[in-house]
Formats: C-alpha cells, structure tokens, sequence
C-alpha cells in the first residue's frame, strides 16, 4: 500500500509497479472517470512506454479511449485538461467537451528506478483519500479482463501547448538577456529549446536530450549538487539561469549572485500583481507572509504538496502558490497549477520589465534559513513519529524557548520568539522532513538541536 501516497502513485517499476498491478490500476480509475477519453502521457524513463501499456490497457478493459500524447512534461498532460476534444485530436473528434481526465506516468525527481502516476480527474487533482480508496480496490481485486476494444488515438499535445506559450509570451520577443538552462535530461528537454528558438531568445541549454537514467545528475534541481554545472555554464555565458526536475514542473531559478527559491519567487511575482492572494506552503520562510502583506497581499499558508496546493488554490480564488522546492503554480493568466516552463517564461517577463532580482532579494529581510534536513525512518513510522511529537510538544522540556503559536496543518511548524522550526513527514519518501529559520544562525542551530531530540524522543517512545 505505500505506492498510493497523498498527491500521486509512485513506486519501483516491475516490483511494486508490475504488470498485473498497474493493469488494476487503470481499470479501477476508469470506473472513477465519467467521460470516455482519457490523456496519458509518460515522462523520459526508460521502463514509462512498458507502464503506458500496462495502464492504457486497464482503462480499456474500462472502457476508456486513450488519447496517446506520447514523452512530454507534466505540465502538457495538466494542459490537456483544459483543451476541448476537437483541438486536443485536430477534428478527430468533433466535440466541444473536455477529456475525463489524464494520467502522467512520470517519477518526477525520484531514482531512475521508480516511476508513478499523477492523476487529473474533471480538471482537479485525485489524491489523498480517493487515492488510498483507490489502493485498497486495486489490493483486493482478483483480476483485470482483458480489453475487448481498444482504442488508441495519438495527439500532438506539445505543438498545441508550445502554441499556447508563445502566443502568451509574444512580447519577450528578442529579449536582451543570455539564458542558460538545464533540463537533467529530464523531459522539458522535448519542448523549451523550441520555444525559446522560436521566440528568438539567446538561450544556451544543457543535458538538453531526454535520458531515463539521468546520467549527468540526479533529476532534482532543489538539491545544491545538482546545480554544480548550471551554475559554471551560468558565470562564463549566462545573466540568468534556470534548471528543471524529471517531469518539469518544478524550477531553479538562479542569478550569479543567488539561488532564488520558490517562496522568494513568489514574492517576486506578487509585486507586479494587484492585491493578489498567494498560498505558501508550511516549508515556507516568514519573509514571505510578511512581506506579502505588507504589500497588501492576502497570504494563506496550508499544506505541502503540488495536489494539496491546486485544491486550495481552487477553493480560495488565489491568483499564485508556491513550495520552496520550485513548484509554482499560476492562476494569474494561467490554469492554476505547477509549471516550470511557463513559470520560466513568467520570470523573464520580470526581466523584460526591468525588474533586477539581485536587488530585490537584497532588499529583503535577513534571517538565516536551513535547507530541508531529511530524517531516515520508515513509512510505517513516518506519521506515528508526528503524532508523538505533537503530543511531547503539549508539555514541552523546560529548556524549550517561549512558543508562540503551534501550526499543525502539516506536520507541525512551532513558531518560535525568533523564527520557526518544522518537522513534518514526507508524502513520497520514507522520511521526515525539517526546517529551521531565526534571527541568526545560533538561533537557528538551537532550535534544530531541541526538535532533533524532540524527534529522537518520540522515536524511541515508539519503541517502548
């Protein structure tokens, strides 16, 4: 059961996602679609053709036609969401009606090994309960018929999302700046080099050529390391830089001077909009809440996760969402959700308008911020752990610092006199995930040390 996880189904290919699993899969969410078609698309992994048949023909023997879009990012799968049936098939269908749904089989930023599913139902994300309501259907299933009909129609879904960016993005036409990238032989390698040839923008890529097994760098541009080559390419050629993940909707953004994280490029974003609403995740700095309402801004903080993110977006009317990670998600002019792609062409439009990003994050506050510290559990344990720590946090040890507020919409973020500590457990990985801000890096290092213990406690209380 670990494969179906809060926002998508991710697991090892041909030992978690087999044959015969993923074969239940598709027939399951096809009973969950109203409508007949379905998009599916697949990321640059080497085992994502082999899960395309497995799965088309579970949602046949559902009676589902596939829309075939073939290797493309995640971000075309989610636009097909939003294209009616003639456009989507060039006439093949003469209908004015959206697609049921989609389905992109991708592992995103994970190990060359895994892959997954990220699933769009009727323009929303399917995740949380439907997926573990999904996983238990799929668990206790005897056996998937095999299809009497199946019907496959290929699309071109890149040429009409291509279309779309550079109709929107017209005016960046020639743009004076030198733009370097790195697409991790990851998928935005199939459609950015186009773009910007065809928008005239001197752009100089690297790791350009889709490669499953990613044999220049792990597919994960949130990780310094992975920025080794991006940033050399950047100092010699380059006035900006931007690097994407596995499947492209997670962005690097950086300059000479900084690596400009997600929460930071909201910022950025929102002051060119009018009173916008912006949702942060609970990874985000303070710097962001307090300098978007400062600038009239109403600023939601709310879980982590790209589907968590999409809901709230909807639920509220936000015209932006962010995670620190890289995922940013427009509804200003856009879809409402996470695209790397048309969020780079988004920056550039900053540049365009003379907007010099290392002054504008130099004239943000100073606090000292760790990156994400990871802690090895298991996923069995994972969310027991935060359930403890919640619990030793009602009655804290005495050389605890003065709590201000607890926050425990995800995980649990304790909000501090001088800055904020996080620990919460990952939805995708076997781990627990924190983070820590303050005024300086002493304090910073103090409130790391107490909510390690404050882990290490609740571990071993697990134990007894």
């Amino acid at each position: 059961m670990s494969i179906y996880r809060e926002y998508d189904i991710r697991g090892i290919f041909d030992e978690e996602l087999n044959e015969d699993r993923v074969k239940k899969i598709g027939f399951a969410l096809a009973r969950r679609m109203n409508g007949k078609f379905v998009a599916v698309g697949y990321d640059a992994r080497v085992h994502s053709p082999r899960l395309f048949e497995w799965l088309s023909s579970g949602l046949s023997a559902g009676g589902k036609s596939i829309l075939a879009m073939g290797i493309v990012p995640t971000p075309v799968n989610y636009f097909c969401n939003y294209q009616n049936l003639k456009n989507l098939t060039d006439g093949k269908i003469e209908s004015d009606e959206f697609i049921a749904g989609s389905v992109m089989i991708t592992g995103s930023h994970n190990p060359s090994q895994y892959n997954g599913f990220k699933i769009t139902i009727e323009q929303a994300p399917f995740f949380g309960d439907d997926i573990y309501a999904l996983g238990d259907e799929v668990e206790s299933m005897d056996s998937t018929p095999e299809p009497e009909n199946r019907e496959i129609i290929t699309i071109d879904a890149l040429s009409k999302y291509k279309k779309f960016i550079v109709d929107e993005f017209a005016h960046l036409k020639n743009l004076k700046q030198n733009v370097v990238y790195d697409c991790g032989n990851g998928v935005a390698g199939v459609i950015l080099p186009q773009i910007f040839d065809e928008l005239g923008i001197n752009a100089k890529g690297i790791y350009i050529k889709p490669d499953g097994t990613f044999p220049n760098h792990h597919p994960d541009p949130s990780v310094e390391e992975n920025l080794k080559d991006i940033k050399a390419l950047l100092e010699k050629e380059g006035d900006i830089a931007f690097a994407y993940d596995g499947d492209a909707d997670r962005i690097a953004l950086l300059t000479k001077k900084y690596n400009i994280k997600g929460d930071q490029i909201a910022i950025l974003f929102a002051k060119i909009m009018k009173s916008p609403t912006v949702i942060g995740e609970v990874k985000c700095s303070s710097i962001m809440y307090d300098q978007l309402q400062k600038m009239g801004a109403t600023a939601i903080m709310y879980k982590t996760g790209h589907s968590n993110l999409k809901v709230k977006m909807k639920e509220t009317g936000a015209d932006l969402a962010c995670e620190v990670s890289g995922h940013i998600f427009f509804k200003d002019r856009y879809f409402g959700y996470d695209d790397a792609i048309y969020s780079t062409f988004r920056v550039l439009e900053l540049l365009e308008k003379g907007i010099d990003l290392d002054k504008e994050l130099d004239s943000l506050p100073k606090l000292y911020s760790t990156e994400e510290i990871k802690v090895s559990t298991t996923e069995d344990e994972k969310f027991k752990i935060i359930d403890r720590v919640k619990e030793l946090l009602q009655n804290p040890p005495k050389e605890f610092p003065k709590i201000r507020e607890i926050i425990d919409i995800d995980g649990v973020r304790i909000e501090f006199e001088d800055g904020w500590a996080l620990v919460r457990a990952s939805n995708t990985t076997p781990v627990l995930v924190t983070r820590f801000e303050a005024s300086t890096k002493e304090k910073a290092i103090q409130y790391q040390s107490i909510i390690e213990n404050l882990v290490k406690e609740a571990k071993e209380s697990l134990k007894s």
